[in-house]
């Protein structure tokens, strides 16, 4: 029952929790001896058990909820999820967490078990109802068991009843909160510094601040940075915690001279990252910032060149419009994984700070309150991808505890990176982006068919905005119609490397395409491969020298009649 630590290629966005409430909360269990070895440990939930439990543990005193919980046909209709977390003496082994329901022709034989495989890290993983393959000869909840490979394991478990729609559920007690102002607090937040890095430009954007001239603060990142896991998103994730504790160590309110822009996109790696950035962060010429942190550690298993984009985008933001300090910030999945040890590599040849929320949570997640715990993953993360408010505000503070530092110190000289060659490599450092609305003399394009705009893209709230705005609206959309051969987009262009931005979705109205270039296949799209409504980059060729070359985007013979979008082009000239 091993679990790879591996990110996502494209994280989704999270989905609200649904109310519910507990029917076990931070409950110490063991694992009873059995004879292959292995340790259970049975909670019986019949004979009203269950519904004991409920008022017990989960604060519940509806009858109807209490009543529809006797059977099983009952709990199907409402309870939509189940939400597990085992916390284990070692920390790391995989826990079976099995719901036997009893049957009706034989108890223990005939009914459904629901089960799945759960870290023993605290963190809540969900088993969806709808999902299992429920016998016919269901009757009563019957038992709940945690299954360890070893016996003689302890645990601390907990189990949530997420309900369905149209329930209430009764207020749930926070239990143990977590205590920001300790000294375990403290000291967990002061690991989470790799380096200081070179402070000039940082110490530059301070004195800027606190003399009253105008400082922008910037974030570029993938939904943690949207603020995903936040609620409420636009003031309670990291970013704007981060913006706000800078105005008050600059003794400066948030609406002065201190601005803030906040450009996170869910499921994109920095090859997005790179192409987005002048319309995003710069919004065309509009904005100078003066500081900007970086976070991609968890999205950047997207990145086909494996750091190489990130490395350009640090190069561009650092070499751009302002010389604004560069921050470089590592946050965390709940498997405890990032790609910190890849990116690490930039921090460190451009002596950029460098903050690292796993390098302050992870190490403390496994232990006990006494032996110095201070949040759980449970706490910390909202799901298995986004941070919480609580892991919000550690991240927050990770970087307040840099600005705190940096402010202390005296000033370095500037590091003049562009000397320095490339760790990973900078080929796409001056790349930019192409779409509907740039008119370039240089660049031909011919539409065809793609003449549609397409307006059901990705939203993502930007600044402090809650509602949402889309992602690359000035697009070429390809609307299918059946019975025809669409005509192909082209677009001649001088160039050492071309990236194409395409739309991801799950609708099987969207089609598949193919790029050419110089009538040569290249590259095939498929935008269902994600599985949701996402902009997608991939590198079509890359070379050494700039060649004139013309560029087709042709629909698949058999999705003549289904839609495609391009959301835009990188060109490196």
């Amino acid at each position: 029952m091993s679990i790879e630590k591996r990110g996502p290629v494209a994280p989704k966005d999270p989905t609200a929790k649904r109310p519910g409430f507990y029917i076990m909360r931070d409950k110490n269990i063991n694992g009873a001896p059995q004879e292959d070895g292995r340790g259970i440990c049975f909670i019986y939930e019949s004979d009203g058990r269950l519904q004991s439990s409920a008022k017990l543990v989960g604060n519940v005193e509806d009858e109807q909820i209490l009543k529809l919980m006797e059977t099983v046909q009952g709990l199907r209709s409402l309870v939509h999820s189940i939400g597990v977390s085992v916390k284990a003496s070692d920390g790391r082994e995989p826990v079976r967490f099995a719901f036997q329901m009893y049957g009706k022709t034989d108890p223990y034989v005939s009914g459904t078990t629901l089960s799945m495989d759960v870290p023993s890290d605290g963190m809540e993983y969900v088993y969806e109802l709808d999902l299992a393959d429920w016998s016919g000869d269901d009757n009563v909840p019957g038992q709940i068991r945690f299954e360890f490979e070893k016996a003689g394991t302890f645990a601390e478990v907990s189990v949530i009843f997420y309900l369905r729609d149209g329930f209430q559920a009764p207020p749930q007690s926070e239990q143990n909160p977590v205590d920001f102002s300790s000294e375990n607090y403290g000291n967990m937040i002061k690991k989470s510094l790799i380096q200081m890095g070179n402070n000039e430009r940082l110490k530059r954007a301070m004195e800027k601040a606190r003399s009253g001239d105008d400082v922008t603060i910037a974030f570029i990142g993938g939904s943690i940075t949207q603020g995903a896991g936040a609620v409420p998103i636009n003031t309670a994730c990291y970013a704007y915690l981060t913006f706000e504790g800078f105005c008050r160590q600059m003794g400066r309110g948030t609406e002065e001279n201190i601005h803030y822009v906040k450009a996170g996109v869910g499921g994109t790696p920095s090859e997005l990252g790179m192409l987005r950035y002048e319309k995003d962060v710069l919004s065309d010429g509009q904005v100078t910032p003066d500081i900007v942190i970086v976070e991609f550690a968890v999205n950047d298993e997207g990145d086909e060149t494996k750091g190489e984009c990130y490395d350009s985008l640090v190069r561009k933001i650092y070499n751009g419009p302002g010389q604004p300090a560069v921050i470089l910030l590592f946050a965390v999945f709940a498997d405890d994984w990032n790609l910190e040890e890849r990116l690490c590599k930039v921090g460190y040849s451009y002596e950029l700070p460098m903050v690292s929320t796993r390098r302050s949570v992870v190490e403390q997640f496994y232990l006990t309150k006494d032996q110095g715990n201070v949040i759980s993953k449970n706490q910390f993360f909202y799901d298995l991808f986004h941070p919480s408010n609580a892991g919000h505000r550690i991240m927050a503070d990770g970087i307040l505890h840099l600005f705190s530092l940096a402010d202390r110190e005296p000033s370095d000289r500037e590091k003049d990176i562009t000397q320095i060659k490339p760790p990973i490599g900078g080929d796409f450092e001056k790349v930019i982006l192409i779409d509907r609305a740039v008119k370039r003399a240089d660049i031909t394009i011919c539409p065809g068919d793609f003449t549609d705009t397409d307006t059901d893209l990705q939203y993502v709230e930007r600044n402090l905005d809650t509602k949402g705005s889309p992602e690359f609206a000035d697009n070429w959309m390809y609307r299918g119609t059946a019975g025809r051969q669409g005509t192909s987009f082209y677009m001649e262009v001088m160039a050492r490397a071309l990236l194409i931005i395409f739309k991801d979705s799950a609708s099987v109205s969207v089609g598949e395409a193919s790029v050419y270039v110089d009538g040569e296949k290249k590259l095939f799209l498929d935008p269902h491969i994600v599985g949701w409504t996402h902009c997608n980059p991939a590198i079509v060729f890359r070379q050494e020298k700039a060649k004139k070359h013309c560029v087709e985007i042709r629909i698949d013979e058999k999705d003549t009649d289904k839609d495609f979008t391009i959301l835009g082009f990188g060109i490196v000239e």
